[in-house]
């Protein structure tokens, strides 16, 4: 199972991007759709998963640690099951871990403090049965407010099971107790030797006990005493070299019983740093120019050898000499480098051994065995331990930033880095085209060597493809390109086209252009293009021919006249001389008809003619 960034796991989580890999588990940044919250979702590894007993003693004490409700404590909101994996999913927590303040160095006061901290959950999950069985730097967290949050606890140890059978472990090589590397029982005592091999490496910066592999490490812890802090750093005082001592004993019976009593010894030391308890004698192992030893001394030293030898001596004689005494099986150890780390514990157990398991990192594939201790093929003591050194895989490497180098740049970068690169293109305002956006995931976060990286490049401002709106209404033109995130410029122009209709665009249609740019139309604003003649005092004849070569339709209206010049003569035209018009508008034109005026009869005479007779 390959989970990729978007992916969503049990229909809640939306993964955002990979924030860390461990030995057991990657880590994910993700989105919780239900809560709308980011959480830390941790998917268990598939040859873990695989397991069934392992599964199941995942999912009851996935559980467990669901209870552990304390500030100091990474809390734990839920688990499930995905594509044949299993998750945990936490409180996800922004800062730093333990390992980045050790590195940038810490005080001593700085130190203690972190220290506190953790005992105080360490204290918590004890009093409910849970032990972490993993305390390391990894698993310290320090969040932007400063508080300390120790997380992992979803794979401890709780009430009577146990994560892994008995007889094997799981942990760290450097941070594992004695008890752990020999795959015997293991209390809170165990967490209480993690936690003093953390407090040795902040006021040192370097780990009690340091080897070539993790074989070396472990045979270390079991038999080597450690130094005294002082002994590397001079400011410690011997209060404080006595507490870290302490909590470092190889017998669990000589550490501090509790992480209560651990940290009330930090408090005396603090109180009093020229105190230093007699328990330290036990424990350190200082350098040879320190504090020679008197000849005294080493005449005490020279007897007690003396004494232990003639003891040993008369124990092998008693056990070479008994007839009851049963003798010592040897079996041949199975050869399991190359397997997969279930199948190797199980020929190793049935073949009459314990198992103590560590993992490294190699570029041999997660989970198989690197190599054996004793190697397969030799003989061993029945019911000895072998242990296991196992591939956690490559490693991981930080996603570099890339941001704002040319795209050529950010690539290689990217590819020296170890990433298989895909170039992604998308606009940008702020960022040069060619130049990088960035990646996905987001720099810093750990990938394995290999792992798909998106680079995404800006192929410049936004842009998009101009509408063609010509013979749209302006209106409607209008709301189109500015729909496609243009800004409109609208100019009026004399036209036989309906009034408003578009008639030209700049830029064309089709052309790309930057979002919010301007794009010029052109509409009719329904004044025609044909300029009307006078034709007044023209003949009809004249006046209809020319106006029907422009495509103009002619009503003639007559009016009578009675002067005979002013017949078929246009008298009057609507619209006026001067006036815009298109092809098919009318024109009235009113024309005089001659009408013969009636003749005139002469006037009556009413005087009686003169009477020719005269009286």
């Amino acid at each position: 199972m390959r989970l990729q960034p978007g992916e969503v796991v049990d229909g809640r989580y939306r993964l955002v991007d990979r924030i860390g890999s461990g030995g057991m588990a990657d880590v994910w940044r993700a989105t919780d759709s239900e809560l709308d919250r980011d959480v830390a979702l941790k998917v268990l590894h598939e040859n873990f998963a695989r397991d069934e007993e392992f599964v199941e003693r995942f999912r009851r004490e996935a559980s467990s640690a669901a209870g552990l409700q304390h500030p100091n404590v990474v809390s734990v909101y839920d688990r499930g099951s995905y594509e044949g994996s299993y998750y945990i999913a936490m409180e996800l927590i922004e800062g730093s871990s333990l390992r980045d303040l050790i590195t940038r160095g810490l005080e001593p006061g700085e130190a203690v403090e972190v220290t506190r901290q953790v005992l105080a959950a360490a204290s918590f999950a004890h009093g409910k049965g849970i032990i972490h069985r993993d305390l390391k730097p990894m698993n310290v967290l320090i969040d932007r407010e400063g508080r300390v949050k120790v997380t992992d606890f979803g794979i401890a140890r709780a009430g009577n099971s146990e994560i892994t059978q008995t007889g094997s472990v799981m942990g760290t090589a450097q941070y594992l107790s004695p008890e752990q590397a020999q795959g015997m029982e293991v209390t809170a005592t165990a967490d209480i030797y993690s936690i003093g091999v953390m407090l040795f490496e902040m006021l040192t910066g370097r780990l009690p006990f340091e080897g070539e592999n993790a074989v070396a490490i472990a045979m270390k812890q079991v038999s080597e005493p450690p130094v005294a802090p002082s002994a590397i750093n001079p400011a410690i005082s011997p209060a404080l070299d006595s507490v870290v001592l302490r909590a470092l004993a190889k017998d669990p019976a000589e550490r501090f019983a509790s992480a209560a009593e651990m940290a009330a010894a930090l408090d005396g030391a603090e109180a009093d740093p020229r105190r230093s308890p007699g328990h330290t004698q036990r424990f350190a192992v200082l350098a040879a120019e320190e504090e020679p030893e008197d000849e005294e001394g080493r005449a005490w030293w020279i007897v007690a050898a003396l004494i232990a030898l003639l003891l040993a001596g008369g124990a092998l004689a008693y056990f070479l000499t008994r007839d009851d005494e049963p003798k010592t099986t040897f079996v041949t150890v199975p050869a399991v480098e190359g397997e997969a780390q279930a199948k190797a514990q199980i020929q190793l157990q049935e073949a009459g051994f314990s198992v103590t398991v560590t993992r490294t990192e190699s570029q041999i594939a997660e989970g198989k065995v690197i190599e054996s201790d004793p190697r397969g093929g030799t003989r061993a003591e029945e019911g000895s331990n072998v242990m296991l050194t196992v591939s956690s895989g490559p490693g991981t490497v930080a996603v570099p930033d890339v941001a704002g180098l040319p795209e050529a740049k950010a690539q290689a970068k990217l590819e020296g880095a170890g990433f298989d690169v895909d170039v992604s293109r998308r606009a940008s305002d702020a960022v040069a085209e060619g130049e990088a956006i960035g990646t996905q995931p987001s720099p810093t976060t750990q990938l394995e060597p290999g792992s798909p990286v998106t680079l995404i490049v800006s192929s410049g401002p936004k842009t998009a493809t101009v509408p063609d709106v010509v013979g749209m209404d302006r209106v409607s033109a209008t709301a189109a390109l500015r729909d496609a995130g243009f800004e409109v410029n609208a100019d009026p122009e004399d036209s036989d086209e309906p009034e408003d209709q578009v008639l030209s665009q700049d830029p064309a249609a089709d052309s790309t252009l930057e979002l919010g740019s301007e794009v010029t139309i052109t509409y009719s604003n329904g004044v025609g293009t044909i300029e009307l003649d006078n034709f007044a005092g023209q003949k009809l004849t004249y006046a209809e021919r020319k106006l029907g070569n422009a495509g103009l339709n002619v009503k003639v209206v007559t009016e009578e006249v009675n002067d005979a010049s002013d017949d078929g003569i246009v008298l009057a035209q609507a619209p006026p001389a001067g006036s815009k018009l298109s092809p098919g508008d009318r024109v009235t034109l009113t024309v005089g008809e001659f009408v013969e005026p009636e003749p005139v009869d002469p006037p009556a005479n009413d005087t009686p003619p003169p009477d020719s007779t005269t009286p």
